[in-house]
């Protein structure tokens, strides 16, 4: 790669070789800005993949595998036509999909039946308790009764809203997104977006603690037109389900594990299983329109973790219909 690399450098502008440096010191951990590079290289790898394959990923061999973060076209120079495109490699995600073979965490029971002794099922399922503002499920967790965006969160701009938990006990109030994308993280200073950290609470396992501290920079999540996409810009994988990740007519829950630098569309309004009624064996009802995130752990079915509420810390994102 390195003739190839010497190539690129020399058609870069010295500030967009600056922006390149802190990119790359940084590891993207500051909002750098976009690299802009000339589009339509004749041989060789696009600039994009060139710089992801340096500095991210070795095996990455084609531009479909990754997804752009940010506008990516016009720049400096580029005269409204996308002669420029953006190649910094900390604005890109490899596209996460699922493994193969099936790993453990890739399927929990799903469908219209309960599980084969359904006798023993919590009476509780389906009773709430509030304490001190934080919402509390009696033996798993359920979207709220009055929390799954409404008319009015259509009306402001809202097109999602976003629900911390930990286990089973829901901490702080709905977050609502009005942005294009927004990020989730546990600590500043990572930018601006929703911080657990503002989220305090009384008294945390030693279990939560951990995983808090697994969070990181945490996750961006961003919504493009018929899709919502999620980038794992921390250090831990985090885990992934929504009805559209199964394949159509699965009667099973896919969770997909995004490792770190990775991106998963985790929400297709088009597929069918964004529409109708699902229901969770042990975790009753659940709205079809939300995403569950697990940060650092993952769950199912040979887990010890049978379901997310096992889960220390954990995302539900509401969609506005």
């Amino acid at each position: 790669l390195k003739p190839a690399a010497r190539a690129l450098f020399k058609k870069l502008k010295d500030e967009e070789l600056e922006l390149l440096v802190q990119a790359v010191e940084s590891q993207g951990a500051g909002e750098s800005g976009c690299v802009w590079a000339p589009r339509g290289a004749k041989q060789g790898l696009p600039p994009q993949v060139l710089l992801c394959r340096l500095f991210h990923w070795p095996d990455l061999h084609q531009s479909h595998e990754l997804k752009r973060l940010c506008s990516g076209t016009g720049g400096r120079g580029g005269c409204g036509d996308s002669a420029m495109l953006c190649c910094n490699p900390h604005h890109f995600g490899r596209l996460a999909v699922p493994e193969t073979p099936p790993p453990p965490y890739s399927e929990a029971s799903c469908g219209p039946s309960w599980p084969d002794k359904p006798q023993h099922l919590d009476p509780q399922l389906l009773e709430f308790s509030c304490s001190r503002g934080d919402w509390h499920v009696g033996s798993s967790a359920l979207p709220l009764p009055d929390a799954s965006p409404s008319r009015s969160a259509l009306q402001d701009g809202c097109w999602c809203k976003l629900a911390y938990w930990e286990h089973r006990t829901r901490v702080g109030r709905l977050y609502a997104v009005r942005e294009a994308s927004v990020s989730i993280f546990c600590e500043p200073p990572w930018g601006s977006g929703f911080c657990l950290a503002q989220l305090p609470v009384a008294r945390r396992s030693r279990a939560v603690r951990r995983a808090r501290g697994k969070i990181g920079r945490g996750l961006l999540l961003s919504r493009a037109p018929g899709a919502v996409w999620a980038y794992n810009r921390s250090e831990h994988p985090i885990f992934v389900s929504s009805p559209t990740l199964s394949p159509p007519g699965a009667r099973r829950l896919a969770v997909l594990k995004v490792p770190p630098g990775y991106s998963a569309k985790v929400f297709d309004y088009e597929r069918p299983g964004a529409a109708g009624g699902w229901r969770l064996p042990g975790e009753g009802p659940w709205d079809p329109h939300s995403v569950r995130i697990s940060f650092a752990k993952g769950w199912g079915p040979c887990y010890s973790r049978r379901f997310i509420t096992s889960c220390p810390c954990w995302l539900e994102v509401l969609l506005s219909r």
